[in-house]
């Protein structure tokens, strides 16, 4: 495990959203906070860049400035890295406890853009990534910072290795002191489509019992390790990207899976983590799995 949380900060608002969530968590996980800065021209690069690379580092001094004084006791650190975004935050995640993204919004129904940076970084990170959407674009909903009532939501794939994304969820949840849920979704065995819905709804306990025992047995470990944190699972019928949607709708925190993926265009995320990633209002955090 990293001995960082790092942000990643390109001067939008996003990325100070990111950049402020990171600087909340670090004091949690009694862990530094690095604010980083990747400058895509290195060597042989275009002419006029120089102002322009200045400016950047401007920036990036002024965020951590901005950080210190909100945070006194906070050690911060402020790395620029001329080279490509990609492989600065990739290599960062090899280093990092946590790492923090800033994600633009299209509002509440279309959720997140995430960007090719995010998209390839969420696809090959070694370490938890948060993305953050900027308050600007949670002017008709929950802040991205959260409150801690709320409480996190924790989405598990029993068919997948899940204890990576547990530990991630019930430390995170100790370390804020807030309700943790854990939600699986499932769907009636295959065969049951061409039964009549009364059917099925008559027997839906029935069909469900192996999941929810599946459930339970995953969670269990974790609930005695962690006694005194609130937590309850939820096994809810549907879609699991759109399950997680709804689940999320008043969460400080959703936190979900993803396998990694190799393609001969690069590593990419599973479709219920890139579903989960373009809707859900609140930061999001993916854990890694392989």
């Amino acid at each position: 495990m990293g001995k960082l949380v790092i942000a990643g900060f390109d001067g939008s608002d996003a990325s100070r959203a990111a950049v402020a969530w990171a600087a909340r968590e670090a004091p949690r996980r009694e862990l530094p906070l690095e604010i980083l800065q990747a400058w895509p021209w290195g060597p042989g690069r275009p002419l006029g860049t120089g102002q322009a690379e200045r400016w950047g580092r401007e920036q990036l001094a002024a965020q951590a400035v901005a950080i210190r004084s909100r945070f006194p006791g906070l050690e911060v650190r402020a790395t620029h890295v001329p080279d490509d975004a990609v492989g600065v935050l990739e290599a960062a995640s090899d280093r990092a406890a946590v790492l923090v993204l800033g994600a633009r919004g299209l509002g509440a129904l279309r959720g997140f853009l995430v960007g090719s940076v995010s998209q390839q970084v969420l696809g090959s990170a070694t370490c938890p990534v948060v993305l953050v959407r900027a308050p600007s674009d949670l002017t008709d909903g929950p802040r991205s910072d959260g409150n801690a009532e709320r409480g996190l939501v924790v989405g598990l794939d029993l068919a997948h290795p899940c204890q990576e994304v547990l530990a991630f969820a019930f430390e995170t949840a100790a370390l804020r002191g807030t309700p943790l849920t854990v939600v699986h979704a499932w769907g009636p065995p295959a065969g049951t489509e061409y039964m009549h819905f009364g059917a099925i709804g008559g027997l839906e306990d029935e069909l469900a019992e192996p999941e929810r025992r599946a459930l339970e047995e995953a969670v269990m470990p974790w609930l005695e390790r962690y006694p005194d944190l609130a937590a309850a699972t939820a096994l809810l019928r549907g879609h699991a990207g759109l399950t997680l949607v709804d689940a999320a709708a008043t969460a400080e925190l959703l936190v979900i899976g993803a396998r990694h993926r190799r393609s001969p265009v690069g590593a990419h995320l599973g479709p219920v983590a890139h579903a989960v990633i373009h809707h859900v209002r609140c930061p999001v955090a993916v854990v890694p799995y392989h």
